[in-house]
Order: C-alpha cells, then sequence, then structure tokens
C-alpha cells in the first residue's frame, strides 16, 4: 500500500508498539518499541521515525525507522505495551513480566524493575502471555490461567486470581476502570470486577457450536460495551458485552489464526486485523445513507434509539455498524494494508496517521497515512 516502508531487521518481530503521545497534542508519534521472538538472543528496541524528511518534500518522503538503542530480554517477547512515555513493560515466555526505562537523553533502555515468576506451575515457569497496562497498574494474564494486578513501583503483588481459568488465557484487555476482559483457549470471554472480592468472573461470553480459541481482543475506546476478537478459525468477532452471550457479528477475516485485533484509538471506525496468514487488514464502516447508522431505526439498531444524539468526537456516526450481524457486512470495507502477503504478521499497532507492525518476515513495516 501506498505511503508503506519496510525496514528489515535480522529478528523475527513479535510485538510493536507506539510510544504514545499527549492527548491534547496533534503531534504525530515518532517512537516505537519491538520485541522479538524464536532468535538466539531475543531483544526489545527503540526506533525512531522521526521527520526523515528532505527539505522541500514535505511529507511525501518517509526514511526507514531508526534504531535507536535495544536491550536484551530473557524468552520470548510475548507481549509489549507502554505504561507511560519513559516505561515499557514486558511479558516474557519465561513468565517474567519486566518494567523497562527508556532514557531519551542517553538514548539507551535498562530493566527498572520485574517480577521473575509472575506466572508459574507448580515446578515450572509458565508462560505470561498478555498484559495490559494503565498507570500505575499493570495486568498480567498467563498460560497457567492466573491473573496478576502488579502496581509499577511497587515489588509485592496487589491481587492475583490463581484459578481464574482452567485453560490458557491469551489475551487482556480494561474495560472499565475496575473491570478487566479476558480471552482464552476454549472461546470464551470473561469480564473480572477487580471490585469484587471473588474469584469467579463477573460475566462470561462464548461462541456457540465448536469453542474456537481466541487469541486477541480489542475494546472499542468511546463505546465499551462493543468488543473486537479474534482467533484460531481467523474470524473477526463483535461482541456487545451489555447483552447476549454470544458474538453479534461474524466476519471472515484470514485463512489462518488472528494476532491482533485494534480499534483506531480516536477514530473507531477504522479496525485493524493481523494474521498468520501474512495480511494486515483495515476495516473501515461505511454507510449508503449520509443518516448515521444507529438512527435510521429498524431491528438491527443494536440498542440505540430514535432521536439518539451522536457522542462527541470524530468517527462516532457508524459506531453501530460494528454491531449490525450479518448486514453490517455491507457496510465495512477492507483493505490489504501490505504490498504483498509475508510471512505471519504477529502484531501491530495504530495512532494518530501511523501504522507500525512486526512480521516472522524479520520485518517491520510502517505506515504514516493510515487514515487518509
Amino acid at each position: 500500500m501506498e505511503g508503506t516502508n519496510a525496514k528489515y531487521v535480522s529478528q523475527k518481530i513479535s510485538k510493536a508498539r507506539w510510544r504514545p503521545v499527549s492527548a491534547s497534542s496533534l503531534q504525530q508519534p515518532e517512537v516505537f518499541a519491538t520485541g522479538s521472538w524464536d532468535n538466539e538472543e531475543n531483544k526489545i528496541a527503540i526506533w525512531s521515525i522521526g521527520d526523515g524528511v528532505f527539505p522541500g518534500m514535505e511529507d511525501d518522503f518517509e526514511g526507514d525507522p531508526q534504531l535507536l538503542c535495544e536491550c536484551k530480554h530473557g524468552g520470548d517477547v510475548l507481549d509489549l505495551h507502554f505504561l507511560d512515555q519513559e516505561r515499557i513493560v514486558t511479558a516474557s515466555s519465561t513468565g517474567a513480566v519486566t518494567i523497562y526505562h527508556l532514557h531519551p537523553d542517553t538514548q539507551t533502555v535498562s530493566v527498572s524493575q520485574r517480577w521473575t515468576r509472575a506466572h508459574h506451575y507448580p515446578c515450572d515457569n509458565a508462560p505470561c502471555t498478555g498484559i495490559v497496562c494503565k498507570s500505575p497498574e499493570i495486568v498480567t494474564v498467563g498460560e497457567d490461567g492466573r491473573i496478576n494486578l502488579f502496581r509499577a513501583d511497587q515489588e509485592a503483588v496487589i491481587r492475583t486470581i490463581d484459578d481464574a481459568d482452567s485453560s490458557t488465557i491469551h489475551a487482556v484487555t480494561f474495560l472499565r476502570t475496575t473491570e478487566i476482559l479476558t480471552v482464552n483457549s476454549i472461546g470464551q470471554i470473561k469480564i473480572w470486577d477487580f471490585r469484587q472480592q471473588s474469584n469467579t468472573p463477573a460475566q462470561i461470553l462464548s461462541q456457540t457450536g465448536d469453542r474456537v480459541p481466541l487469541h486477541c481482543v480489542a475494546r472499542h475506546p468511546n463505546q465499551q460495551h462493543i468488543v473486537a476478537t479474534g482467533g484460531q478459525d481467523g474470524m473477526l468477532c463483535i461482541w456487545d458485552a451489555r447483552q447476549g452471550n454470544a458474538p453479534t457479528s461474524l466476519m471472515e477475516a484470514h485463512t489462518a489464526e488472528m494476532w491482533e485485533v485494534h480499534f483506531h484509538p480516536t477514530n473507531p471506525d477504522h479496525l485493524f486485523t493481523c494474521s498468520e496468514d501474512g495480511s494486515l487488514l483495515h476495516w473501515e464502516t461505511t454507510s449508503g445513507s449520509e443518516m448515521p447508522t444507529f438512527l435510521q431505526g429498524g431491528p438491527n439498531t443494536s440498542g440505540f434509539s430514535r432521536g439518539a444524539v451522536a457522542p462527541a468526537g470524530g468517527g462516532q456516526s457508524l459506531i453501530s455498524a460494528w454491531l449490525n450481524g450479518d448486514s453490517s457486512k455491507g457496510r465495512l470495507e477492507t483493505t490489504h494494508m501490505l504490498p504483498s502477503q509475508t510471512l505471519s504478521v504477529n502484531s501491530l499497532d495504530v495512532l494518530g496517521q501511523c501504522l507500525v507492525c512486526g512480521t516472522d518476515g524479520e520485518a517491520i513495516f510502517v505506515n504514516r497515512q493510515v487514515l487518509v
């Protein structure tokens, strides 16, 4: 796709994440982090796309990402998130959870905190498969079916749910301030409320029929009841956490496992998925009517009533298209984001106009015009 730059890095890239920028500024992201897996020596690395612009060419030319610094990582990087602008949290196949500190002045990165056996079996370590951060809190999940709540700068775990799941928990995200949502290897979504002392989920949603493992989950940034998941069958599932226990909408997305799904954080009519099949897809809701979908009435308005007022902010007029089941397929446009299919696309992240993804083809792809 036009505007996409490839950088070959001699490492299989398992995770890629943009460094956050101020929500109140119009600044585009310039720095991202990557983690590797299945290499003799795994690393986390910090990259910059800067402006990379030749004089007089404005934004028509972008150079390759430039490596700022890197640091060894014990085990495969199974997840990676920025805690804030200077701290990165990683999940390891060794069961460890590590906070790295980025020093912009010296362009170095160092370990600032580590929970070595955050996830474990009685006699061995268990891979930490997913993390989510809301500074200073860090929630981790693992192959051991355990959920941990940590707080940065505190050594002791704040809370552990030891037997949260009898199967592998693959991913986790915040649903609300005190609630998290997990997906597991038997096709279930579980909602947990940390205000409750119970070690049982507040709600369970699951697919009907075959229990296909779910690998990834994303919550709509403004409509917290709308959740997207992807899994082993490559299907994109949209759920309404307010009603029903099964997905509201199922869409054929990929021909192999879907590894990540992300709503655009400020334009959630745009959604992105990546897969073992080597593709990266951009999904965009469209409508044949100028009237916002949720004002059109009819049987598929998904709980919105006539006369409803559109939520503030851009890209909100077509929110309910994600929940309209089969009828929504006619209002979804899908675009392949990579110039050609490659080996597995393991991770993606999108912020502002910029998208980054990492692959088993030892390449990082950056697109700086993703919504144009």
